[in-house]
């Protein structure tokens, strides 16, 4: 049996304000928070006789203590997993994981990308693909100088698998005069191994893009903390 803590039976409202989460990123900043009470802010309440910071801490321990193992769940699971944990905090968290990842997501965005290596890719695609939990598949075109010009989702799909139209993707390159393309997909299971349909893919594409005298410089799967490249492992 778990053994709780000596605070496990005490409110928010009877912690000291050095304890409180809300006082401590008032008082200290909020880098100052531990995980559990940033996400014990978030849900804003506990339950009768626990704390909402040691509610948290419960959650996150289920978690490996892992925000993004916490991340992947989905507010269904958070709720039926979790008591006290309703619609309202369910939301909240998703939120707050939604809100981070549009921030990283911009500030790709911003920067002005070359493409050196599928290191590169993985760096710039992960904010966007990494914590999904169904597929998207998205297009890079690329200069002459490996520049990335344009970036952008073609298709979302289920957890197994995403349709693309290929006609659209070569329309895409040519009204940005691309030099070269780069596929990026996830995979939500973590397993970053291509399917016999990511080959076919990959194949078909890069054959429409020879015809226009463009290259498919890669296809990156991106599977949570893996990743698989085709140029990588040689099979462009």
């Amino acid at each position: 049996m778990e053994t709780l803590s000596p605070f496990a039976n005490r409110r928010i409202h009877d912690l000291g304000d050095d304890e409180k989460p809300r006082e401590k990123a008032l008082n200290l900043g909020i880098r100052a928070l531990s995980d559990a009470e940033l996400v014990g802010l978030i849900f804003g309440g506990g339950l009768p006789g626990l704390s909402v910071v040691d509610l948290a801490r419960s959650i996150l321990r289920d978690c490996d203590n892992r925000v993004d193992n916490l991340a992947r769940l989905s507010m269904d699971e958070l709720m039926a997993k979790y008591k006290g944990v309703g619609p309202a905090k369910a939301v909240c968290l998703a939120a707050a994981f939604e809100l981070g990842r549009r921030n990283r997501e911009q500030m790709a965005e911003n920067r002005e990308v070359t493409i050196r290596s599928s290191t590169d890719v993985v760096s710039l695609m992960s904010p966007s693909l990494e914590g999904l939990d169904y597929e998207e598949f998205w297009v890079l075109m690329l200069s002459r100088s490996n520049r990335v010009k344009y970036r952008r989702c073609l298709s979302q799909g289920g957890t197994a698998g995403t349709v693309v139209d290929v006609k659209l993707l070569m329309k895409r390159a040519v009204d940005c005069l691309a030099s070269g393309i780069i596929l990026v997909h996830n995979h939500p299971s973590g397993n970053p191994k291509p399917s016999g349909e990511d080959d076919r893919l990959t194949s078909k594409i890069k054959e429409a893009a020879a015809y226009l005298d463009m290259r498919v410089l890669d296809h990156v799967i991106i599977a949570r903390d893996k990743s698989y490249s085709y140029a990588d492992e040689g099979k462009l």
